[in-house]
């Protein structure tokens, strides 16, 4: 006659979570992504002294990403379990934890912006005042060398061609060279940081869709964004 299985006592249950957490980070990067990401908001939240009630916000946000994956990463483990081959359904239920991970991390986005988007937008209003007050034909001039520049670069590393391919990725050239130029170019210190966050986002996108397109590695993209920002930058500093 079998006995019954003994319930774990409270540090046994503490020790099987901590095991859960640790088995999360080893083996899942999105995990350890989101780790690194939380650590450094603490830290700019400690830095830029938010408030009381900011600082439960990250928090909360914080946690909610991070539930948010540990259940995706059990759902994913119970799904490998329960089935042996393809099946329509078990894609579904991966999928839809995939997604709740992907609203906890776009709400935790939009905390973060909240929180910090004023003490960011007033710090870096100064420092771009500082830069420059150079006129808006100045962008013109910056994409132009920014062009020259990546034709330049493609023809003596012999990779790519103009339009596509090669070092570095023209698209993230210039799609960064406009962000530089559109956040250099604006006066209205109350609504320069939005728009600057919004052409940085399209700036983004425009390197991802290079890279998921198989166009262009990520070190082609990053060294385009760097060479059209820096370019731009230099443009406007340099101006009389």
């Amino acid at each position: 006659m079998s006995t019954p299985r003994r319930a774990p006592s409270i540090v046994e249950s503490f020790n099987y979570a901590f095991q859960g957490i640790i088995h999360v980070l080893r083996t899942q990067r999105n995990m350890r992504i989101h780790f690194a990401v939380a650590f450094l908001v603490m830290v700019a939240a400690l830095l830029s002294g938010v408030d009381k009630l900011e600082l439960i916000a990250l928090l909360l946000a914080i946690a909610f990403v991070l539930i948010a994956e540990m259940i995706n990463t059990a759902v994913e483990a119970a799904v490998d379990v329960a089935t042996t081959s393809f099946d329509p359904m078990a894609k579904l239920a991966k999928d839809i934890a995939a997604g709740s991970v992907l609203i906890a991390t776009a709400v935790a986005v939009a905390v973060g912006y909240l929180v910090f988007s004023g003490q960011v937008s007033d710090s870096s209003s100064r420092l771009l005042d500082r830069l420059s007050n150079a006129p808006a034909s100045l962008t013109l001039v910056a994409l132009v060398l920014t062009t020259i520049l990546v034709i330049g670069t493609k023809a003596l590393t012999g990779r790519g061609t103009p339009l596509r391919g090669g070092l570095p990725s023209g698209h993230a050239a210039v799609a960064f060279a406009g962000w530089m130029a559109t956040t250099l170019i604006l006066d209205d210190t109350h609504h320069r940081f939005t728009i600057s966050s919004l052409t940085l986002i399209m700036a983004l996108l425009v390197a991802q869709t290079r890279v998921e397109s198989g166009v262009h590695s990520s070190v082609e993209v990053l060294y385009g964004g760097v060479l059209g920002a820096l370019v731009t930058l230099a443009v406007f500093q340099l101006s009389p």
